[in-house]
């Protein structure tokens, strides 16, 4: 089923994740303003989006007939599935299609969707049917009777999940629980944190930078924008009726990122790195790094030199275990303290010019490293651990700072 009617996908926006106050082309063509706007973020779903779309255009057709829109944004799926929801325009005037080819994740997908949408209501639902239709009117009625944020529930009445395994059901309600310790007064306010299934008014995050991780975007919504009043509705999670699942361990890791990546930038942290003028969250990242690098350094340094062990030379067995500990350090900052420029800049000769530029800044740390550790162990402190964690601590603010500014562009990203 081919088109070459490429000209009718949606330009990709580009820049910061930032939605504005003022939709773009905000009148619909019967000349009144779209009330809604429905993401549907897909990647390989060719065998559900055609029942999607037409189960969601005969069900906005009847309620609000012409003014809303669905937009389909596919992360460039193997199984061309934004072809096959391009193909279906003709039939769905209301259908909208983005094809994004640079970027990746399902959170990034609905912003980019939003980003592009015209109405005063922003809504997503997942494109694989586990998210019932029926409950998207309850949730709009929700909106247009004064929430900010309406979100579809699995753990309020009415709600629940299908046929999940005891350990699908104990994972999720843990992380909900997690989530409540760490960033209590963001996933207190509603019962589903790790919804996917919800709309929101325009105007509750309009100019907020929405930076998230994963695929929670919910955590987002509440943690940056503007919301004030919330609702929930309960709904039954189903299981999917064509493809796999796409529930893996990392999204429960990129999970726990977000959650303390949001309670550093929301909370006491976050207001003192804007005083300031400095990124203390992200230097807070670095220096937790930099602890798991200290535990490489410490163990090898200890292996190489101790008299029970290989005795070399300190100065030589330190220089060994810092490079090792280089590595390990730019593994775990490009994974978590930088992840969201890494998460722009993914292809691989991008990631090797990172972790080049990162050694090279290291090495001269080491170099400062191993002069402050024999000047403070043969002038200072003759204890060449206590001498060693002092030489660390002076590197690891050299080291922040230059890749801050050099390895890891964030003034890039706004």
């Amino acid at each position: 089923m081919k088109i070459n009617s490429s000209n009718l996908l949606l330009t990709v926006p580009t820049g910061p994740l930032k939605i504005s106050e003022l939709p773009p082309n905000h009148v619909s063509t019967s000349g009144e303003c779209i009330h809604l706007s429905l993401v549907i973020p897909t990647y390989k779903e060719r065998d559900n989006i055609q029942n999607v779309v037409s189960i969601l255009s005969q069900l906005l057709d009847e309620s609000i007939p012409g003014n809303y829109e669905l937009i389909v944004v596919d992360d460039d799926s193997p199984d061309r599935t934004w072809e096959i929801a391009q193909s279906l325009t003709p039939e769905y005037p209301q259908l909208r299609v983005m094809r994004r080819q640079e970027e990746r994740g399902l959170s990034s997908a609905v912003i980019r969707g939003w980003q592009a949408a015209r109405g005063s209501v922003l809504g997503v639902i997942d494109g694989d049917l586990q998210h019932p239709p029926e409950v998207l009117m309850q949730l709009l009625r929700s909106v247009e009777e004064g929430a900010d944020l309406a979100v579809a529930s699995r753990h309020v009445e009415g709600g629940g999940v299908s046929s999940w395994s005891v350990v699908r059901r104990f994972l999720s309600r843990g992380a909900q629980l997690l989530g409540l310790v760490i960033l209590p007064g963001v996933l207190g306010r509603v019962s589903d944190p790790m919804s996917g299934y919800f709309m929101v008014r325009r105007s509750a995050i309009a100019n907020a930078t929405l930076n998230p991780v994963g695929y929670k975007i919910l955590l987002e919504v509440i943690g940056r924008g503007k919301v004030d009043q919330v609702a929930e509705v309960g709904y039954v999670f189903c299981e999917r009726k064509e493809g796999e699942s796409k529930v893996t361990w990392k999204q429960y890791i990129d999970y726990i990122h977000h959650l303390v990546r949001l309670r550093l930038s929301t909370g006491r942290v976050g207001r003192l790195s804007k005083k300031v003028n400095f990124p203390v969250g992200r230097f807070l990242r670095f220096g937790l790094v930099g602890f798991s690098g200290v535990f490489v350094d410490m163990t090898l340094l200890y292996l190489l030199s101790d008299p029970t062990t290989l005795a070399w030379p300190v100065t030589g067995s330190k220089i060994i275990a810092g490079e090792i500990a280089i590595l390990n350090n730019f593994l775990w900052n490009d994974a978590w303290t930088f992840a969201d420029v890494s998460a722009r800049q993914q292809e691989w000769h991008q990631r090797l010019k990172r972790f080049l530029k990162f050694n090279a800044i290291c090495l001269g740390g080491l170099v400062l490293n191993v002069l402050i550790l024999n000047l403070v162990l043969h002038f200072l402190i003759p204890n060449p651990y206590i001498a060693n964690l002092i030489a660390i601590a002076v590197a690891t603010i050299w080291n922040f700072w230059i890749n801050l500014k050099l390895s890891w562009r964030v003034t890039d990203v706004k």
